[in-house]
């Protein structure tokens, strides 16, 4: 009988499936949920309802709640860029100051001034970002428990109204919804997951948002700034072109987990970017350079 099935079809994932999950391994889910929603993976969405209106008992779910994508999952994407962003910002000033002829010397003083001007800037930028976004979550999660305190009936008909257009039967969705309100703490949790789509318990950092851009700003400046800092001699300017040129492929590359397009494609585009901002800033070096001269 096992003669007449056949052997069972093999199965190989694609690379980008392979990249994936590794990714999801290694940082965990929620940091990957922006890979996976660009993935399609199924199960990672929030459900999202328009906002309201008022507070009269509600009939039906339109017009329960204001939602959100959530503090979590932006994280990985935010460092892709920040190691972008130091990347390109180096490679075209050190370009550009090279291109003018400068000592290696003053090449290494300035790319050292811009990496940290830019990782200063890019914490402290993305500080006060997260600070005013927890701080707006806070505040939108204060405003629900006030709203808990004094209207529990309404609030637990949007719930039980949120529960049913999942698929609960409106009565047994009353019945949890009930149950849930009972219990003030889990009744607030439990409104700002499923009304705000807020993590009460992951709000997101602005301390930890302003070290990780720091982090990632740096490693991409350093990248083209490292032959200089070594020693490379005549040699640097060639090595840092095309340590460059390699990991603005890689990042490209990186961006297209989030995109969902082709990974060769997103790096050929990236390097031609890079290329372009960094062909023209040392063509202006050398401008400057015989200018000054």
């Amino acid at each position: 009988m096992a003669g007449d099935l056949g052997a069972a079809p093999s199965f190989e994932p694609s690379a980008r499936s392979r990249a994936i999950a590794a990714l999801v391994r290694l940082v965990g889910p929620r940091a990957a949920r922006p890979v996976l929603a660009a993935a399609k993976v199924r199960g990672i969405s929030v459900y999202s309802v328009p906002a309201p209106t008022g507070h009269a008992m509600p009939t039906t779910v339109d017009g329960i709640g204001g939602r959100h994508r959530g503090a979590g999952g932006g994280a990985l994407r935010a460092g892709v860029f920040g190691v972008n962003d130091g990347l390109v910002s180096s490679a075209c000033l050190i370009f550009g100051v090279a291109g003018a002829g400068a000592d290696p010397k003053i090449i290494v003083l300035t790319g050292v001034a811009g990496l940290l001007a830019g990782a200063f800037s890019m914490a402290a930028g993305e500080y006060l970002s997260m600070l005013s976004q927890r701080e707006m979550f806070e505040h939108q999660i204060g405003e629900e428990r006030d709203e808990l305190e004094r209207y529990p009936a309404e609030e637990a008909e949007e719930l039980a109204l949120i529960y049913a257009a999942r698929g609960i039967p409106i009565d047994e969705a009353r019945g949890i919804a009930k149950r849930l309100i009972a219990n003030p703490k889990q009744a607030l949790d439990t409104l700002a997951r499923e009304e705000l789509g807020l993590n009460p318990e992951d709000l997101g950092s602005p301390w930890g948002a302003a070290l990780s851009s720091f982090v990632a700003f740096a490693i991409g400046a350093m990248l083209p700034l490292a032959p200089f800092l070594l020693g490379g001699g005549a040699m640097a300017l060639p090595i840092a072109i095309g340590v460059t040129g390699a990991a603005l492929f890689a990042v490209g590359a990186a961006l297209s987990l989030f995109s969902g397009r082709n990974a060769i494609f997103g790096g050929f585009r990236m390097l031609l970017i890079g290329a372009l901002a960094g062909g023209a800033t040392y063509g202006i070096g050398q401008l400057l350079g015989v200018g000054v001269a």
